[in-house]
């Protein structure tokens, strides 16, 4: 491990957060990974928060293990392992304290993070500001400055807009069309036709079908059984119906967790 000393604590294990999570880990610094207890990532084939409901999960050769404390969470991080902790709460970090604080949530809200939580604090995207929530911030919207460090000034807004795949943006994602429970009918890797029922939402009134607004390849589906509110996503369909990008990490994701190797090697060789 080639950082020993420098405890680099993320929450959040979403795809996203996981090519973060995957740069930090080859590169070698101590992880310690936290989630929600029922997390909600949608390319969960990417996602090391998988490993909350498995057990363990892997990605790109690189396993994640769910552990249930804190001492066993700092233990497996030590040994050059990659714990992940389902307990999301704030307490956490003044228990682990950590050198460098990632929050990888992208919950675009003002008070994501605080300046005092760490040595260095670094925000994802939309809602954070350089000297006001964290130290450096990362751009994560696709374009010019995707990755960049920002040690000034506050990332792009969020323009609620999806990104295109073989130019297809919005068509291409699954929302839940009512508030209940989210049963898929189809699996990861599936491939789909426009028009195809790929699931329902149980809500007050009954199911209501889901149906996919293109054909390709499922790329990404909520975990069955999560309550789901109107318009969240539930699943991802890629039009190329690429089967290597459902077991690989994005492009977006690495160029982000570049960004965060990048921040945390420049912090450490200013000190």
């Amino acid at each position: 491990m080639l950082f020993p000393d420098v405890l680099v604590l993320v929450r959040g294990a979403g795809d996203l957060a996981s090519g973060v999570i995957y740069r930090l880990h080859q590169a070698g610094f101590p992880l310690v990974v936290t989630e929600l207890p029922q997390p909600l990532a949608v390319r969960r084939t990417v996602a090391f928060a998988q490993a909350v409901y498995d057990g363990t999960c892997t990605v790109e050769g690189v396993q994640a293990v769910r552990v249930d404390t804190v001492a066993a969470a700092l233990a497996l991080a030590a040994a050059g392992g990659l714990p992940i902790l389902p307990v999301p709460g704030d307490e956490v970090i003044a228990q682990v304290r950590p050198a460098v604080l990632v929050d990888a949530r992208l919950r675009k809200r003002e008070d994501a993070a605080r300046l005092d939580q760490a040595p260095l604090v670094i925000g994802l995207g939309p809602g954070f500001t350089a000297g006001v929530n964290c130290h450096a911030v990362i751009e994560t919207n696709r374009g010019h400055r995707l990755g960049r460090v920002l040690w000034q000034g506050a990332a792009e807004p969020d323009t609620g807009i999806p990104g295109a795949i073989a130019g297809f943006r919005e068509e291409r994602l699954l929302r839940a069309p009512v508030a209940g429970v989210w049963q898929p009918q189809v699996a990861l890797g599936d491939r789909v036709a426009k028009g195809q029922g790929v699931g329902h939402v149980v809500g007050a009134e009954g199911p209501i079908a889901v149906t996919a607004g293109l054909t390709g390849l499922v790329r990404g589906l909520l975990y069955p059984g999560l309550a789901v509110t109107p318009g969240m996503k539930l699943g991802d369909i890629d039009p190329r119906g690429d089967e290597e990008a459902l077991y690989t990490i994005s492009d977006k994701s690495l160029a982000i967790g570049g960004g965060v190797l990048t921040a945390i090697l420049t912090w450490l060789n200013r000190r």
